[in-house]
């Protein structure tokens, strides 16, 4: 495995930590090697360092062993590549021939052309080799498909996986197993027994050290397009004819091309935009968006969105689909509530006005899956209350959970493409989400404000109201 960027954030954090559980675990293939690319003028020692000050506190106390970090440190070495000035030949000359390579382009894509040519070039792009394509996977459809043209220049499209992590969340994938593998869900999902669908990723962070980036982005294209549209497939996609990834990512396609487009109208109705302000987060006083280290005094990227679409499917007719994602809000948290219509006929006046049944499907902090129904209340009467029929994941299965990168890039060595975006799967996408980019630029209007540490901005909550819903907590 090579990795471009392998002195980054994301692979001290994350890329390396996963590689030493798989380690840990025997999930890597023997004689496996892991090479990080850098413009650095380190030799192997000075890389070794630089991992142990700066990787190895992402391994949780309970899974480090000095035996197993000493045998992991064994797989690394460090090529020291400037990719914008020099030739890959310092690479080539570090890669045994004929082995099977793994490039992970933990890079700006704005790399991602000149890394493929020069790889191609030093003769290390062969029938064996996959390309790991991190996001953001272009700005707009335009780039993201001069991406896809540029790396398909060197790697088939069976070769080229486009990572998103949330793909790779344990609950995520048994979403599958959830909707198509009982025959007590199957039946009742779609309209006219769900009533609406609700899909959050809450962030309790700032931007942070990522505010040069994250300002030529916003929450749309960082979170919106990418991991809450995939998370809205899984729920609102028809069953695949088999497992296999093309099967898979047809029926994730066809949702893609059913979601409900927007005009000027729908963008000013059924969309929210919201900014940050200072605000308390943890007990502690936090700056406002506009008052973060890199960001422009008159900034008026989002922080923060929500939005009600609709797939245009007989499955789904009518059924609103609620996106929400926001950073610096009041708890980090990330579910799927699928709540279905109540009885046609309120035998229980009580219950009058109120939801009777939710599925809730929590990603984080905790992996849980909870089914919400009514019970009687004890006593005399016929009071009912809301009681949760509850899967803890963790206690059910005693055995490890792999996190997310771990699952993703085991998959990767694996050649298994089923949770990596397909090119069609990400340029439909982006067909949706940019006419939503654009009407905003048309209209020209501030972003909402929202305290920090609250649950975004009180549009949010009005565009639930207006159809009888309000927002999960």
């Amino acid at each position: 495995m090579i990795i471009f960027g392998g002195m980054g954030d994301l692979a001290m954090r994350k890329l390396l930590p996963a590689l030493y559980m798989a380690h840990l675990h025997g999930n890597l293939p023997p004689a496996t090697r892991i090479i990080s690319t850098g413009r650095q003028s380190f030799d192997r020692a000075a890389y070794l360092n630089f991992v142990e000050e700066h990787s190895r506190s992402f391994i949780s106390g309970g899974n480090f062993t000095e035996e197993a970090w000493r045998g992991f440190l064994q797989l690394l070495e460090f090529v020291r590549v400037d990719v914008q000035q020099d030739d890959l030949s310092a690479l080539a000359a570090a890669s045994r021939a004929g082995a099977e390579r793994v490039f992970y382009l933990s890079t700006a894509p704005s790399l991602f052309t000149t890394i493929c040519e020069k790889l191609a070039a030093a003769g290390l792009v062969d029938s064996q080799a996959r390309v790991v394509l991190e996001k953001p996977l272009g700005s707009d459809l335009a780039s993201a498909v001069e991406i896809n043209e540029a790396v398909g220049k060197y790697f088939a499209e069976s070769q080229i996986y486009r990572i998103d992590h949330y793909l790779g969340k344990e609950t995520v994938q048994n979403l599958m197993v959830l909707r198509f593998g009982n025959s007590i869900l199957e039946p009742l999902w779609r309209a006219p027994n769900i009533s609406s669908v609700q899909i959050t990723v809450a962030e309790e962070v700032g931007v942070g050290s990522r505010a040069g980036f994250y300002d030529g982005t916003g929450a749309m294209r960082d979170m919106v397009q990418n991991h809450l549209l995939q998370l809205l497939c899984i729920v609102a996609m028809e069953p695949p004819a088999s497992l296999a990834p093309d099967a898979v990512r047809d029926e994730k396609l066809k949702v893609l091309r059913s979601l409900r487009r927007f005009n000027l109208a729908t963008i000013a109705r059924d969309t929210v935009r919201g900014q940050y302000i200072r605000g308390a987060s943890g007990n502690q006083e936090v700056p406002g968006y506009l008052e973060e280290k890199n960001v422009p005094p008159d900034s008026s990227t989002e922080t923060f969105v929500a939005l009600r679409t609709y797939v245009d499917t007989w499955r789904w007719s009518k059924v609103p689909f609620y996106l929400r994602t926001g950073k610096r809000m009041e708890r980090r948290s990330s579910k799927i509530v699928v709540e279905f219509a109540n009885p046609p006929f309120p035998l229980f006046p009580e219950t009058t006005g109120g939801v009777a049944n939710r599925l809730v499907i929590e990603l984080q902090p905790e992996e849980a899956i909870k089914l919400q129904v009514m019970a009687k209340q004890p006593g005399s009467g016929m009071n009912m209350q809301q009681v949760a029929l509850n899967l803890d994941l963790h206690s059910a299965f005693t055995e490890r959970r792999a996190e997310a990168y771990e699952r993703l890039l085991i998959d990767v060595v694996r050649g298994r493409l089923t949770h990596f975006m397909r090119r069609d799967e990400l340029e439909a996408a982006w067909e949706w989400a940019d006419p939503i980019i654009d009407g905003w630029a048309t209209l020209a209007e501030k972003p909402r404000p929202y305290a920090a540490g609250t649950m975004g901005p009180a549009e949010s909550f009005a565009l639930l109201a207006r159809d009888g819903f309000s927002w999960v907590a």
